[in-house]
């Protein structure tokens, strides 16, 4: 029998880093709980895991996108509060009430729906009540929010516990601060137009927990900061917010070329001078956006910088190392994450790729490993596939 051998490149995330950003959170709104939003597997870090570390640190409960993000924490034995932050689809109802998970409602039909599973099941559901302010995506209109919480009320099995509303434009500034005072106020308008408020009033994602104290409420919904990454360039970053992700590898071959030679598909750049080319195994079909080629992106390697000197293919790349990197098979290959005195992140790989740090570390595919530490030891896991908060 063969004994399998993990590949070498795999994410590694750092429970500890995770930890403590929810300290640094926590900090940050200290009258708020907060609400750790493991949607999309956890921005592609791991849900189960950052869930679990999420709440040893003083996370009161998650949102999640969709219910069967919910339901994998619940296999998980995870008990806190789950908040569903969509409408729950239709034919979808038993199974949220199965898990136990708290549902977002901004319609009639919704309440209807919701109310005939929670009845057959015997059981109270808690409802939180989504606000459209402004986002235009989901979420009820100002005028017709009284409607639905009466429409609540006149259902025995839901539990009115929450209102919530969604910036468009916390993690932007200049006149887009006009755009977010708007919805703070229109929000507050309906806020005072309640006869009784909510349980859980929020409205605050990443952006607006850092720069909007005024929209902190009882709870703040923090993703993207969590994972120590920078929602946006006119966010003042907390300095103390830790990276909690970095990708490594390993050099799987090298040989030394020409100046003029041409690596990789289509040949399309030659070597300006002599190089030695690493072959690192990692692509496109683990994340690896092509467009990094063109934009100067560049590994580390022994410390050093070496730049793509191909085009990304689907399963490997090859990067163009000086002498001074010294690189050799099995050398360790840092895609995000520090080396030495260099350091890559995820803003880096957004700025290379003119995205969102969202989405490059949403971007990481299910045969990427992950492992974790700050556990009780480093372990191997696979991605169990499950906006912007």
């Amino acid at each position: 029998m063969v004994e399998a051998r993990h590949r070498p490149t795999a994410l590694h995330i750092d429970l500890d880093a995770l930890r403590h950003n929810v300290g640094v959170i926590r900090n940050v709104a200290k009258n708020s709980a907060i609400c750790a939003v493991v949607k999309a597997n956890a921005y592609g870090h791991g849900a189960v895991a950052i869930a679990s570390a999420a709440l040893q640190a003083g996370a009161a409960g998650f949102a999640v996108a969709i219910v069967d993000e919910g339901v994998q924490l619940r296999e998980a034995n995870i008990t806190a509060p789950i908040l569903v932050l969509s409408d729950v689809a239709p034919e979808e109802e038993e199974t949220l009430v199965a898990a136990g998970l708290t549902a977002t409602i901004s319609s009639i039909r919704s309440v209807i729906r919701l109310s005939a599973a929670a009845r057959r099941a015997s059981v109270q559901v808690p409802v939180h009540i989504c606000v459209n302010t402004g986002m235009h995506r989901e979420g009820a209109q100002e005028e017709d929010v009284a409607a639905l919480v009466s429409a609540v009320g006149e259902h025995q099995n839901l539990r009115l516990e929450g209102i919530w509303t969604h910036f468009a434009v916390a993690d932007e500034d200049g006149e887009s601060d006009e755009f977010t005072k708007s919805q703070i106020a229109q929000f507050e308008k309906v806020l005072a137009s309640l006869p009784t408020r909510p349980q859980v009033v929020h409205a605050a994602n990443s952006a607006a927990t850092l720069r909007w104290p005024s929209a902190h409420y009882d709870m703040v919904r923090t993703g993207i900061v969590l994972y120590g990454i920078n929602p946006a360039a006119p966010v003042a970053m907390h300095n103390d917010l830790r990276p909690v992700v970095s990708l490594r590898s390993e050099v799987a071959f090298v040989r030394d070329l020409p100046a003029g030679e041409r690596p990789s598909y289509g040949r399309s750049r030659a070597l300006v001078s002599p190089a030695r080319i690493a072959t690192i195994p990692i692509g496109y079909a683990d994340g690896i956006r092509r467009e990094l080629f063109d934009s100067g992106a560049y590994v580390l390697i022994n410390g050093k910088r070496c730049p793509l000197a191909g085009r990304v293919s689907m399963d490997q790349i090859v990067v163009a190392c000086d002498e001074s990197a010294n690189v050799s098979p099995d050398d360790e290959v840092v895609l995000i994450g520090n080396q030495g005195k260099e350091t890559i992140t995820a803003t880096d790989w957004a700025r290379w790729t003119n995205t969102i740090g969202y989405e490059v570390v949403c971007d990481f595919s299910e045969r990427l490993h992950r492992i974790t530490h700050g556990d009780e030891s480093a372990r191997w896991s696979g991605l169990t596939p499950g906006g912007r908060s």
